[in-house]
């Protein structure tokens, strides 16, 4: 039998064909999924993304239990369209921290994954409670009632401590202080205001919602402070992807 014509074999019998598949689905598969074992963690860290803060965390917590996701993705494709209109596409190490991630798959609104800093709080706290205001096309529901509802989060340091088991890393003293940091991040002249710095390094401190409710922390308070840090953590000015890499 030529060399040629040994796969014959092959062909003239089913249960060896079948067998043959296997074996080389099998390797296949090993020299895929084997090298991960021997991984840590198959997304590298980027310099800059960090733990949301408590505060940040209620108000993703928030953004889950409204559904925005349901109309509003995370995660701009390395496409032109998606660059030119949204900015530097998404990395993975952005929503290495996203229990569960936001990335989404459709889009009813505009992908948030930039959204932080792109429009100030004063514009967000008006969107929230009435989008027509700022933007007269949206179709977007109000939700004026966050703006008044006081923020619930006696139990953010249970909250971090779960997201601890599953990798996120929250260290045991960012865990002890949680209920003073949420606070501390809504009023820069809160003496623990340093301390919070100093746990999550570069962070936005001061009343998300304006002032228009100053007497409490808002659950608008929560939920505009993680729309203002969500894209802020990576500096892409000069972005090098080697350089970036811890």
């Amino acid at each position: 039998m030529s060399l040629w014509n040994k796969h014959a074999i092959f062909e003239k019998n089913s249960i060896i064909l079948i067998l043959g598949i296997i074996v080389m689905i099998s390797f296949g598969g090993l020299v895929e999924i084997a090298p991960l074992f021997y991984l840590k963690s198959t997304i590298e860290q980027v310099k800059g993304v960090r733990p949301y803060t408590p505060l940040e965390l209620a108000g993703r917590h928030i953004y889950v239990r409204e559904g925005c996701y349901n109309c509003h993705s995370q995660m701009i494709r390395p496409l032109r369209d998606e660059v030119e209109r949204y900015g530097h596409y998404s990395l993975a190490a952005e929503s290495m921290f996203d229990k569960p991630f936001q990335w989404g798959s459709k889009r009813t609104g505009p992908d948030l994954a930039r959204l932080g800093g792109k429009y100030s709080d004063d514009w967000q706290f008006r969107h929230l409670v009435n989008p027509r205001d700022v933007v007269p096309q949206s179709i977007m529901p109000g939700y004026p009632f966050l703006a008044k509802a006081e923020l619930d989060a006696d139990d953010i340091g249970q909250q971090m401590k779960v997201q601890s088991l599953s990798g996120v890393p929250y260290t045991e003293e960012m865990i002890a202080n949680a209920a003073k940091d949420l606070k501390a991040q809504v009023n820069p002249d809160d003496p623990n205001a340093a301390g919070l710095e100093k746990r999550y390094g570069k962070v936005n401190v001061r009343k998300f919602d304006g002032g228009n409710n100053p007497a409490k922390l808002t659950e608008a308070d929560a939920l505009i402070a993680y729309l203002q840090v969500l894209g802020t953590m990576v500096d892409f000015k000069g972005y090098d992807a080697k350089a970036n890499y811890r």
